[in-house]
């Protein structure tokens, strides 16, 4: 079900057809609106994935969601989907598509986890440190809450986690108490 490759072709077919029509901005915000349904609900997903159910059902409930919501051009892509029956590539591809603009905009995703909700002042005053301390100019944040972390934060960005969370350093000084070499030279 999961296929990257798959999902990264029709993102790709989907911007080329979007920068021709010059719409690539609202089917950008399309592809978010598709993708937060996408994350939110997973009946959604079970339904785009379900083998039982079928295709013509399948429209009907994804119209039904995205009419008067999306444009015409990304109603019309999703049908395609479905005629395709690749309907159930939808969550990846509308991932892959968000993933594809950002680099062609050269927009920097980041994301922070906490373990209580963040402003939108400390936001900001995150995306400027983040600006001054790298050559990124357009960066998006996702705010995400986590309370098993206690304190702290977890900050994504590029690929590079760093993990200042209260839970990440109980973790390590519980590692660090069972690797303790003193207990072993008193027994």
């Amino acid at each position: 079900m999961n296929n990257p490759r798959l999902a990264g072709r029709y993102a790709k077919s989907l911007i080329d057809l979007a920068i021709e029509l010059n719409q690539l901005d609202v089917i950008c915000a399309d592809m978010k609106f598709v993708q937060t349904i996408c994350k939110s609900n997973p009946d959604f997903v079970s339904v785009l994935r379900s083998p039982i159910i079928k295709p013509d059902k399948k429209e009907k409930i994804i119209e039904s969601i995205t009419t008067g919501r999306v444009s015409t051009t990304t109603g019309s892509f999703i049908n395609l989907l479905v005629r395709k029956e690749r309907e159930n590539n939808l969550p990846e591809i509308a991932t892959a598509f968000i993933e594809q603009f950002n680099k062609l905009k050269d927009i920097h995703q980041l994301k922070i986890t906490t373990a209580v909700a963040i402003n939108e002042g400390l936001k900001a005053d995150i995306i400027a440190k983040v600006k001054s301390s790298t050559s990124f100019q357009n960066i998006e944040i996702e705010t995400q809450v986590k309370e098993e972390l206690i304190g702290g934060f977890v900050l994504e960005m590029e690929g590079t986690s760093v993990d200042a969370s209260v839970l990440r350093d109980l973790k390590d000084i519980k590692k660090y108490f069972l690797d303790n070499d003193y207990i072993h030279k008193f027994k």
